[in-house]
């Protein structure tokens, strides 16, 4: 399919389903309840059912599966039963994701990556800083004090699961060869795996960065913050 064509079989896909969030779904959502009024059953293999058939009628299209389920969602988030539908789908959600998340760990080859354990550990620390420093100067952009950007920036410093779906799809597409392809699971996987250890060392980090005064104190802070209040109190007068 050539990038034209898949452009605007695209377009017509998504002013579909956008004319579908505000007419179709709200109804059918609504219908479900009321005949599921006894029982949630019908309710959520109902839900289920949607999801599963805007992604097949994307995949049918030529687009990706994981575009058509992106889309259902945001198109049942948008309505009142958004809440509702996320509390009777959880346990169908937590199913799927054990399962996708077990054949992820099957498709990860641990003699291989321990033959390149070097480029491995390369890798992850790697990650972890470059996307720590970023996302710290990208909060810090925002206006928010040095200490809540870092903790932000260590918070993220991990790859999410999304990468597992990205990668699935480019080694389906031969856009990454074989062994890029395990060392970039590996690094997902590991990065995910060093997410608790950041989180205890964050409170060791930020102590160690006041007494090396690389942040501010705590007093300092609340001596600014009341400064900062006091100052835009003056010049509201």
């Amino acid at each position: 399919m050539s990038m034209a064509k898949l452009l605007l079989v695209l377009s017509v896909f998504i002013t579909v389903a956008y004319m579908m969030t505000w007419s179709f779904v709200p109804r059918f959502l609504k219908l479900m309840i009321q005949l599921s009024s006894q029982t949630n059953e019908l309710y959520q293999l109902a839900s289920v059912a949607f999801c599963l058939l805007l992604a097949w009628c994307s995949d049918y299209l030529g687009l990706s599966l994981e575009l058509g389920s992106f889309l259902a969602g945001v198109m049942i988030s948008t309505t009142d039963f958004a809440h509702h539908t996320l509390e009777q789908v959880e346990p169908i959600r937590n199913l799927f994701a054990a399962l996708f998340l077990a054949s992820i760990g099957m498709l990860i080859h641990v003699k291989f990556l321990w033959n390149h354990v070097d480029i491995l550990l390369a890798a992850v620390i790697l990650v972890i800083i470059v996307k720590s420093v970023v996302v710290t100067v990208v909060v810090k952009a925002f206006g928010y004090s040095i200490r809540t950007a870092f903790v932000v920036g260590l918070s993220l410093a991990q790859i999410g699961e999304f990468a597992f779906v990205l990668l699935s799809r480019a080694s389906h597409l031969h856009l990454v060869g074989g062994k890029m392809y395990l060392l970039l699971l590996g690094t997902t996987a590991l990065s995910l795996v060093t997410t608790p250890l950041i989180f205890k060392l964050i409170p060791v980090v930020m102590h160690l960065g006041i007494l090396m005064r690389w942040f501010p104190s705590e007093s300092s802070m609340q001596n600014e913050d009341k400064a900062t209040m006091l100052e835009a109190y003056n010049r509201s007068l």
